[in-house]
């Protein structure tokens, strides 16, 4: 199963540089890498279009734009990743693999499982930490955050980047309009 490092990965793989949107993933080469590293085939053709539907539809899941048929897009996508998917439960090797004795196996066609995986540990972040992977607050950035700061505040993905950013954005607006309105009282 996925880690919530790797889901972040996959959801990662499509920053902004120098203002344009780069999919790292479009390149099979690396993608490839990605899924061999994560137990996946690696060199499948199958494998990474699955990986690049999944990705595309929970990035659209999460930034949730309001859009109905953006979202009814992003269900979609997650119901072909999941389509005829089980979980089943199978006796393990007794208490000491699990405290029920039971373990639970995914059956899914080889393609398309570690493409399950990603969307199962998703769900599994989402139900988890629920309200703490979102969309980082900088509207330019494609990237996500997992906050895992105890008041759950977390705005953005990157604090040197995204956040230093943005807040000398809004300290420069500030003081243009002071600029514009003059010097205060003396």
């Amino acid at each position: 199963m996925l880690d919530d490092q790797a889901l972040m990965e996959a959801l990662n793989s499509t920053p902004v540089v120098d203002g344009r949107r780069e999919d790292r993933w479009q390149d099979d080469r690396e993608l490839g890498r990605w899924a061999g590293e994560h137990g996946g085939l690696g060199d499948d053709a199958e494998e990474r279009r699955w990986l690049r539907a999944a990705r595309d539809a929970l990035q659209a899941t999460e930034w949730g734009t309001g859009d109905a048929a953006e979202g009814a897009g992003a269900e979609a996508g997650l119901r072909r990743v999941l389509a005829g998917v089980r979980k089943v439960p199978r006796p393990g090797a007794g208490l000491a693999t699990s405290a029920t004795g039971i373990e639970w196996h995914l059956e899914a066609p080889r393609e398309r499982r570690l493409a399950v995986e990603l969307v199962l540990a998703w769900a599994d972040v989402k139900e988890r930490m629920p309200g703490r992977l979102r969309p980082c607050g900088n509207p330019e950035c494609r990237l996500f955050l997992l906050d895992r700061s105890r008041a759950n505040t977390a705005r953005w993905c990157s604090m040197k980047t995204c956040g230093n950013r943005l807040k000398a954005r809004r300290h420069q607006a500030r003081a243009r309009v002071r600029g514009e309105s003059g010097p205060g009282p003396e």
